[in-house]
């Protein structure tokens, strides 16, 4: 057993460890953040570009519609050119009413091909309810014993670390690293 001098010590080690691997952790983002703001420009600016050439394309293609009879695409620089029949779309306004209408007009044995029903559990309402009726409806309760907590009150990149520290622990049972 060890004793509380003994855990202050390995608290500290692991609380240093974890802040240089924070300092790391901000060091990348801030080089991350610099190369976005480097080169976003010049990505906005390809992106006008390449925006602006099918533009183009599609107004030579749309004006070109006889070239595109038979076959009615073409293979040009790796793009495939040419006419195809519209997909078509579905619009409506109110999911709400759509659902009302298709139950009105619509035979029952269609209502569950075309809306769907999704049933699931909501966990927190259940953690509301006594041990009997949780056990009458199948759900056992788990994990309720005690288990270590090591919990970092500090930063914003707790997350990343959190995940860095579980995926190099190998998650450990029974040991809960926030």
């Amino acid at each position: 057993m060890g004793t509380l001098a003994e855990i202050e010590q390995a608290t500290k080690a692991f609380a240093d460890r974890r802040e240089l691997l924070a300092l790391r952790i901000e060091d990348l983002h801030t080089d991350i953040e610099s190369m976005k703001r480097e080169r976003l420009p010049a990505i906005k600016e390809a992106a006008a570009d390449a925006a602006n050439a099918k533009a183009a394309l599609e107004a030579i293609i749309d004006d070109s519609r006889a070239q595109f009879v038979k076959p009615r695409s073409i293979i040009i620089s790796g793009i495939r050119v040419g006419l195809q029949k519209g997909k078509g779309g579905l619009d409506y306004e109110d999911e709400a009413t759509v659902i009302r209408l298709i139950r009105k007009h619509l035979p029952a044995e269609q209502h569950e091909l075309l809306i769907k029903t999704i049933e699931k559990v909501i966990k927190k309402a259940l953690s509301e309810l006594d041990v009997t009726t949780l056990k009458k409806i199948g759900v056992t309760v788990q994990g309720t014993g005690d288990v270590v907590l090591i919990k970092p009150v500090d930063s914003d990149v707790d997350k990343i670390v959190n995940a860095m520290l579980k995926e190099a622990a190998g998650d450990a049972e029974g040991v809960e690293v926030e």
